[in-house]
Formats: structure tokens, sequence, C-alpha cells
């Protein structure tokens, strides 16, 4: 017995020395790293613009406890300390390990609308890691004692083949504390979700300190284990005998525990606004973020819709709606270029222009581009080099046309029901006005799309554009640029089969990127030096090109992608000096589709925009130079349009990304300016009379 002690003592001490020596020497291997990120960050040129309104970049790494290791604390391990109350199931707090002093760590991160399920994923990794744990040791010992379990197992199981037949009610004792244990674990994870409020996802550097101490566990547990059975036969046998005479529906249960749990969500403005579950399954062991739109819309209380919308060339796209069923007013939001609809909701309620809209009384539509790795399109079975072959045409009379139609269709039907007299309005005008709020490239497809849908005599069923920063002309820009656009140029015929689009193509580096942006956050000389070389691949421009790499819709199972076809419009629309569609390398190909040999230069039709345009530019935007932005506005000004101008100190994703309130003051006070006619607002007041009439003379 003593020499069990002395041996356990040994381990112990030994175990956390090696733990807190890796640990301490992964801390300094990081902080070199980040000093030489500070080195390196201090003599880049121009490194104060790019990091200028970019908070938080000192040049000292933030860890996530003191010099002491954190599994050190109170002198036990903490990873320790998780493993035994999380075999205590009886206590409700048992999943609590993490100290105040992380809280506060986390609390330097800026709080976004969060998921509520990144702790439970983080203690359920943990979960799952002291299950392979576990299993890699009874693996290894089973290996070892091999012979013994066959020879004692004949005797054992022939007893227990007499007993079963005789009855098989101690089969079935032991279920109801399985499921009661289940739903016990269920209800904690519950508990955490629910008061769980900021993104608590790992990055590469926690998931290495993870791994690191989940291997010396296994390591020091399996020579533990053996120290007993040399040192303790008796022990060793009564193991052995529960070992061989455990039933196998016990061992099931600790593989298959459940991660099931109801999320409550209160949504408003809907018809019923009561509390309803929603479903979240907690299982997710690589701890990335995954949150969609429709999570960040719902977690901060507002009401969500997804529309399923199929384009005429077979595309599926996805239109999310924050709903006001009953509204006469409706706001269309498109994002740019590598980016989706959660670009829109991506600053919580205060900064955030979709939030804002849905406030201001908007029903508000946010749209998404084809162009994901998903590849969503009628047909399951397309290939990727079919799938991405569109240019920014079909961002402008295939994607926005199907989404816009949809929002007329649910809009028209939607107030037919809820207000009868629309049902004359219909046959003179559109019953309800539709703004359109788009950025970059949304900007350039939205104005092609207005364009074609008057050289068709179609209606376009829009209001008022509001413009940010929009593409469309390009000659002037940084000397990065003008390489790419020669390369593109001049290799497409090439590249065009070989890349048919630009994205991350598998799951694990997509994974890796959204890991790494966290640790950009964890490590600021890092995040720096990252920040301001991606700046100059885009030509100086000083978004927060990091943040925006963090953000949910980068993750590891999709991601927006650029198809080869819309860098090469792009690269066209630069060395032409033009806006206009995409040339096809020949005459005949252009001659099919336009019936002109060149293609459509739009520019050239903007007579045809009958409704006010404003356009907005950024003057720290070296994406989109407001250069550029000055002559759409020149070209519409000379064709009569309706349009105006402004510029704030704005780079270019600061439009979407960023807490802007000027921004966002500027855009409301344009759409306020689109209101319902005053009949219309008449006729809608008299129907409330008449309802009201009604219910009371009911």
């Amino acid at each position: 017995m003593m020499m069990q002690r002395f041996v356990d003592g040994v381990l112990a001490v030994a175990k956390e020395s090696v733990k807190t020596f890796t640990y301490e020497s992964l801390n300094n291997i990081v902080r070199l790293i980040n000093g030489i990120s500070a080195l390196l960050l201090a003599i880049l040129p121009g490194k104060a613009i790019i990091l200028e309104g970019i908070h938080g970049w000192e040049l000292r790494p933030t860890f996530g406890g003191p010099r002491f290791p954190r599994w050190m604390e109170h002198g036990v391990s903490s990873f320790n300390r998780f493993v035994h109350e999380l075999s205590v199931d009886s206590e409700p707090s048992s999943m609590d390990y993490s100290s105040g002093e992380e809280e506060d760590i986390d609390g330097i991160t800026p709080a976004s609308p969060s998921s509520n399920c990144s702790r439970v994923s983080r203690a359920s990794s943990f979960t799952k890691y002291e299950r392979h744990r576990t299993g890699w040791i009874i693996s290894i010992l089973s290996w070892i004692l091999f012979p013994a379990k066959f020879l004692l197992g004949i005797p054992f199981y022939i007893g227990r083949l007499s007993c079963t037949r005789g009855s098989k009610a101690p089969s079935t004792c032991h279920r109801p504390l399985q499921l009661h244990s289940s739903i016990r674990r269920v209800h904690t994870t519950k508990d955490h979700v629910v008061h769980c409020a900021t993104d608590r996802r790992r990055g590469v550097i926690e998931d290495l300190h993870l791994a690191i101490e989940i291997f010396i566990e296994t390591i020091f547990d399996f020579f533990h284990k053996a120290a007993h059975f040399l040192l303790s036969p008796s022990e060793a046998l009564r193991m052995s005998w529960r070992w061989f005479s455990s039933d196998k529906n016990d061992t099931e249960v600790i593989h298959h525990d459940v991660y099931d749990a109801s999320v409550h969500t209160d949504t408003l403005g809907e018809n019923d606004p009561s509390v309803s579950e929603r479903k979240s399954t907690f299982h997710h062991v690589m701890n990335t973020d995954a949150r969609t739109c429709q999570d960040v819309i719902t977690e901060l209380g507002y009401p969500y819709e997804a529309i399923r919308v199929e384009t005429s060339d077979g595309y599926v796209l996805l239109l999310e709606r924050i709903p006001r069923r009953d509204a006469r007013k409706a706001v269309y939001l498109q994002h740019g270029i590598l980016d989706s609809s959660m670009g829109w909701v991506s600053n919580g309620v205060v900064g955030s222009p979709a939030f804002a809209a849905y406030d201001q009384g908007y029903d508000v539509f946010l749209g998404n581009f084809r162009g994901l790795v998903s590849r969503e399109h009628v047909n399951k079975d397309i290939s990727s080099r079919r799938y991405w072959k569109y240019s920014i045409n079909e961002h402008g009379t295939e994607d926005i046309p199907a989404m816009i139609e949809k929002i007329h269709e649910i809009k028209t039907s939607e107030l037919k029901i809820s207000q009868p007299d629309v049902k004359e309005e219909i046959n003179e005008a559109q019953p309800y006005k539709l703004c359109a709020i788009c950025h970059s490239l949304g900007g350039a497809a939205i104005l092609m799309y207005v364009i074609t849908c008057r050289i068709e005599e179609k209606p376009h069923r829009l209001s008022r554009l509001i413009l940010l920063s929009p593409a469309g002309f390009h000659d002037d820009s940084t000397l990065v640029f003008t390489v790419a656009e020669y390369l593109f140029l001049v290799s497409a015929p090439i590249l065009a089969y070989i890349v048919p689009a630009f994205y991350i193509p598998t799951k694990f580096f997509r994974m890796l990127l959204n890991k790494l942006a966290r640790d950009f956050h964890n490590y600021p000389a890092v995040g720096g030096l990252v920040q301001t070389l991606m700046s100059y691949v885009v030509g100086g421009d000083s978004s927060n090109w990091v943040g925006v790499l963090g953000l949910p819709h980068y993750n590891m199972n999709d991601m927006p992608g650029v198809s080869f076809r819309v860098a090469h419009h792009l690269a066209q629309m630069k060395h032409t000096g033009k806006f206009r569609m995409f040339d096809y390398g020949s005459v005949r190909a252009n001659m099919e589709v336009y019936g002109s040999p060149e293609p459509v230069d739009l520019g050239e039709y903007y007579r045809f925009i009958d409704i006010p345009v404003d356009l907005v530019a950024g003057r720290k935007d070296k994406v989109i130079r407001p250069s550029m932005v000055r002559k759409h506005y020149r070209l519409m000004k000379d064709s009569g349009v309706d349009v105006s101008y402004n510029e704030f100190e704005y780079a270019h994703l600061d439009f979407t990304f960023s807490h802007r309130e000027e921004l966002l003051a500027y855009v409301m006070s344009r759409l306020l300016l689109v209101e319902p006619d005053p009949k219309r607002q008449f006729s809608q007041k008299a129907s409330k009379l008449k309802k009201k009439e009604q219910i009371e003379s009911s």
C-alpha cells in the first residue's frame, strides 16, 4: 500500500511537471512568434494608416492565465477536476469548470451576436476527447490482456448464457437509470446554453494546448493503471472481473451521450410571439464558429424567414427575411464579392443596416448570390466546372430578377390577406415600395438589372437605389490590381479550365482559417502583421480584413467563393475603362448573346434608369476609389438621372462590417424619402378603421 501511494505521488508530480514544462514551452514559442511579428510590423511602411481605426492591436499577447499554468490553479489540474466533476452528474453545476479569470479574458473580445452553443461545444469537445482517451486505454489493455481475457471469458460466457435463459429481468433493470442520466446531462447542457452570450470557439493554439494536455493525461494514465496492476494483483483481478461482467449496453451509454437540447428563442413581430423551442445539437468537436444568418437574427430576438429561390438556369438561392408582413415599404439588401447576407447583420442590433431598417418599419429581405462551395443547384450532380461557369451577367440578369420577383409575389399575396383593399390597387400599380441597398459587386449587379429590365420593357419593381461603393468602373486602381488584370486577361484561356473558381477547397483548411482568425485576435502583433500584409495585397485598403476572416460564413462546411469568370469580367471592365457586360471572347459568341459583336456598354444606357439613385464612396477605399464612384455619378447626371453623391471617411469594408452611425443615419434618411402614396396611406387607415369597427360591433 505504501509503495502504491509512493508510485501515485511520483506519477502525479511527474505528470504536472511535464504539463507545466510543455505549456510554458508552447507559450514561450507563441511569445517569440508574436515578438517577431511585432518587430516586422514595426518596420513595415504604411502600417499606421492601415491599422488606424482597428482597436486592440497592442504588441503584447493575451494569454488565458498568469505565468502559473491554468491547470495548476489551487494545486490541482483543471483538466482532472473537470473530468472528476463531469463524472458526478448529480450536481447541476458539474460542467461549470471555467475560472473567473477566463471569463475576464473573454470579455476582451468584442461581443458579437453570439453562438449560444459555443461554451457547450467546448464542453462537449472535452467530453469527446475524454471518451477517446478512455477508448485508447481500453484498446491497449485489451491487446495486452487478450490471452487472459480469452481463457477466463469462456467459462464466464457459458455461465452467463445459462443465467440469461432463465431470466431477462437484470438486462432491463438498468434502462431507467441510463435514461435518467442522459436526461440530467441534457438539462445541464441546456442551462449552460441559455446563459452563454459570447463566442467561445478555440483557436489553433488553444487546440494545441488541449491536444498536448490530453496526450499527457493518456500516457500517464496508462502508466498509472499499469503500476496498479503490478503492485495490487487482487485489485487487478477485481477490475478484470468487473470488466468481463460488465453489460455491453452499459458501455454503449458512454459512447452515445446525448447532446441535443432545446434552446428557447423569443421572436418579435410575428402573429404568435410566444416562446418557441428550436433544436440545437452540440457535438461539434472542431469547435468552429458555424453560425448562420438565421442564428444571428433569432438570437437577437428578431423574426426570421428563409425563402428558397430558383433561377431560370437552375441555381438555388437563399433569400432571407426579417418579416413585417403588413408593411407597405420593403428594403432589399445585396452583398458584394466574397460576402453573404451575414454582412448586413454582423454588427448586432446597433450597427447593422438590416436591423436599423426593420426598426424603422421596413420589411427586410437579404439576398444571397450564387457561388457557395456547397454548390446549391436543381441538378444535384452538377460538376464543379459547370456550376462555376457564370459572370457578373448572371448576378444581374438571373439572381437579382429571381429574388425580386419572389419578393413581389410574397408581398402582393400577403398584402391581399392583411389588407383587402389592396386588390384594387394591384390593378393600378405596385401596392408597396421596394428600395435596394447594395454594396460593391451588388451595386454593379443591381444597375445591370435595372437597365436590362428597362431595355426589355419589364418592370423592375424598385423605387430607389442606395449604392455603397458600387463596382463597374475600375480603371483608376493600384498597381496590384493592374498586375492582376493582365494576369487574368493573358491566362484566361488556360486558367478558366484549370481553376473554375477561387475558394478554400477542403473542410480542413476552411476549419483552419476559422481557427486562425481567432488566434489573430488572441495574439495582436500576429493579427496586425496579417492585417497589414492583406492590406498590401488589396492595394493598401485599411478595412478590417482580419476581422472579416472571422465571420461565421467562412466556416468548415461552406463559404462564398468567386468564379473565375467573375474575376475575368472585372479585369475586362478595368482594361476597357467601361462598365459593360461580359465579353465572351469572339464575335460569334457575343452575337448570340447580345446581338452585337461587342458586349453591351451599360454606361451608355444610364438614361434608362428611372428611379432615384444615391451613390456613396469611401475616401479611404482603395478597392473602388472615390473617383470611380464619381464616374458613375457624372454619367448618371449627364443622362438625366435623379442621382446624389456623398463621401465618408471609410475603407471598402467599412460600409458593412463596421459600426458606423453616421452611415446608418444617412442610409435611413434616404430610405425615408420613399413613402407609400397618400391614397394608399388613406386606404390603409380606412381598412384599419373598418377592422376596428367590426371588432367593436362583434
